[in-house]
């Protein structure tokens, strides 16, 4: 039986190594002029004009770079921005479903989700320890950023002080692709916990469409009301869709 061979990937490290510290085998040592003059313009294009000058599957060719160092990526690239639409949706994909993918292995996931994770960071460093009204745009990046590209339903609870300023933020629990199970003792609980003196809802629509759904508005009446008995305020519940967010305190839902 003819055996695929799929694209090999070495595993790399995390930083350069320089080449007189490591073993490289002999059939690996010569990289294709080609290949090396390609990544080559694609690195200078990016530190010259940045991200915006690149599209998808460019920017995530860089990614993919480290992860099969020695042979073309873009095919890769290009298969994996067909089958999930964009770049945000490849790094925020399971790794389950990444491998359904030919070619990629573990050494692509581990690139792809420690980008991830990156921006998770630089997303809810500009958040946490922050007011929240003043700056609440930076709070709807970080909830997009962190969520709405997920497959699955999150609730996720950010706690304020008395000053609204972000203590603290956590996943409360995660869904299927249509229902996340919530129990409103348990978020008061954990607010008293922190001494949270507000509380902020989010959860995602996988679906990309926000529109609250009954559930959605009767669970958040009754996290309102036991906040209520205990003296803490529920300033809004955000649903994160694909390209937008919907505020149950706009839409007069609080």
């Amino acid at each position: 039986m003819t055996q695929i061979r799929h694209m090999a990937e070495a595993p790399m490290p995390l930083f350069d190594i320089p080449s007189d510290e490591v073993e490289v085998p002999a059939e690996q040592r010569q990289v294709p002029s080609y290949l090396r003059d390609h990544r080559t313009r694609l690195r200078d294009r990016f530190m010259s004009g940045g991200a915006a000058a690149l599209p998808d599957y460019e920017m995530l060719e860089l990614v993919l770079f480290r992860a099969i160092p020695r042979q073309d990526v873009k095919p890769l690239a290009r298969a994996l921005i067909d089958r999930f639409g964009d770049f945000g949706r490849v790094i925020t994909a399971s790794a389950t479903s990444l491998k359904q993918t030919r070619g990629v292995g573990d050494a692509v996931v581990i690139e792809l989700k420690i980008v991830e994770a990156a921006a998770h960071r630089l997303a809810r460093a500009k958040v946490m320890q922050r007011h929240v009204i003043s700056s609440w745009d930076a709070v709807l990046d970080y909830c997009h950023t962190v969520m709405a590209h997920r497959e699955t339903e999150q609730f996720r609870v950010l706690f304020l002080d008395r000053k609204n300023v972000l203590i603290a933020d956590e996943e409360q629990a995660k869904g299927t692709v249509d229902h996340v199970p919530v129990y409103p003792r348990e978020v008061v609980k954990r607010a008293l916990e922190l001494n949270s003196s507000a509380i902020i809802l989010v959860h995602n629509h996988p679906s990309g469409d926000p529109t609250p759904s009954q559930a959605d508005i009767d669970i958040t009446r009754q996290i309102d009301a036991a906040a209520q008995t205990l003296g803490l305020t529920l300033h809004d519940h955000l649903i994160i869709g694909r390209s937008r967010e919907l505020s149950f305190r706009a839409e007069g839902l609080l």
